[in-house]
């Protein structure tokens, strides 16, 4: 994988970029004025990124992953993780038929839902997922593969299906390995 040199993430705009940021030369990013790059974030080959996005430390995004942050923004806390193929969008249409759809129709003829999306420290989404907008997944929370979440969840759970459940608890053991980690590098 083929990743962008510091010089040209400078060069991008980017509203802010961190130590040690790995962005990949496959990626597509748009409104790199309003996306964050914390310090040991990568982005992977075939990812696109738009509108407002904070990218916290130790996050990874593989590949074929689509965030689309719009005006309300999406968050990745610090250790979170998308797996291939994620999904997440903070803008969604009225599909009821009251209103029109799609992005080339002014906003005064629909009734758009346009909401942040929050993902918490220690959370992992699991492959070809996708998250609407207003959700907030908890810290520690798991999202299994090919999951829809149109509710945020609660603290160190396993959440999967469409629409996506609370399964079981996630264990917390992680925790003392991050402790670790942090004491034994200097950030």
């Amino acid at each position: 994988m083929a990743y962008f040199s510091n010089n040209e993430l400078l060069e991008m705009g980017f509203s802010f970029i961190g130590e040690n940021v790995q962005v990949s030369r496959q990626s597509s990013i748009y409104n790199p004025e309003n996306i964050i790059l914390s310090d040991n974030c990568r982005v992977d080959d075939f990812c696109l990124l738009s509108g407002k996005i904070i990218i916290g430390q130790f996050v990874h995004i593989t590949p074929y992953c689509l965030l689309a942050g719009g005006t309300p923004g999406i968050t990745l806390n610090d250790f979170s993780t998308l797996a291939y193929g994620t999904y997440i969008f903070t803008q969604s249409d009225d599909y009821s038929g009251e209103t029109m759809t799609n992005s080339l129709i002014p906003t005064k003829y629909k009734n758009e839902k346009k909401e942040p999306v929050i993902l918490e420290s220690h959370s992992i989404i699991g492959a070809r997922s996708t998250i609407l907008p207003g959700v907030t997944i908890a810290e520690g929370t798991a999202i299994g593969a090919m999951s829809l979440v149109l509710k945020s969840t609660l603290p160190w759970g396993i959440y999967a299906g469409i629409p996506a459940r609370r399964i079981k608890e996630r264990s917390k053991s992680m925790l003392k390995n991050h402790q670790k980690f942090i004491s034994e590098n200097k950030f």
